[in-house]
């Protein structure tokens, strides 16, 4: 199901500035499809470490383990070399052992789309490799950098 009003430009507070490099032309002249992927990564590496969250081989080995278990893409307009691209990224929802991760690629000049993404990423207990809560800590650093921009879910304390 897609949700166009999740790509409005206005709900995006993140973004970088990249430049089409040659190797990533295929042999029609526009950038191949797969490293379309590489900027929707650049883009959430980014946003992670803007908003604070610990992105270094202890985070990711240790206690904790992300891993990206959807990675769907729209290809609305092709990018060509040289081309200054914006890359806006965003979560827009945490759940109780996920979170979702939206990007869009704009052409600088002209601000027109050229791409869509929507990155499912799951938390996972590292010893056993099942699902575990998204931490509180995650949770709060989120809140307060979209503030009512994402959807937060906070595990319920039974008593």
């Amino acid at each position: 199901m897609k949700n166009e009003n999740r790509f409005n430009g206005s709900l995006f507070s993140h973004q970088i500035s990249l430049k089409v490099r040659n190797y990533e032309v295929d042999w029609q002249g526009i950038v191949h499809n797969a490293v379309y992927l590489l900027y929707f990564e650049t883009g959430r590496v980014e946003y992670l470490k803007h908003i604070g969250a610990s992105l270094d081989l202890n985070s990711v080995r240790g206690k904790s383990k992300v891993v990206l278990v959807r990675n769907e893409i729209d290809y609305l307009r092709p990018l060509s070399f040289d081309e200054e691209i914006t890359v806006l990224t965003r979560i827009s929802s945490i759940r109780r052992s996920s979170f979702v991760m939206e990007g869009m690629l704009l052409h600088a000049a002209t601000g027109e789309t050229a791409s869509t993404n929507v990155a499912v990423h799951v938390w996972l207990d590292p010893a056993r490799t099942v699902p575990t809560p998204v931490p509180d800590s995650f949770r709060k650093l989120v809140q307060a950098f979209e503030k009512d921009r994402c959807r937060i879910d906070w595990p319920s304390i039974d008593v």
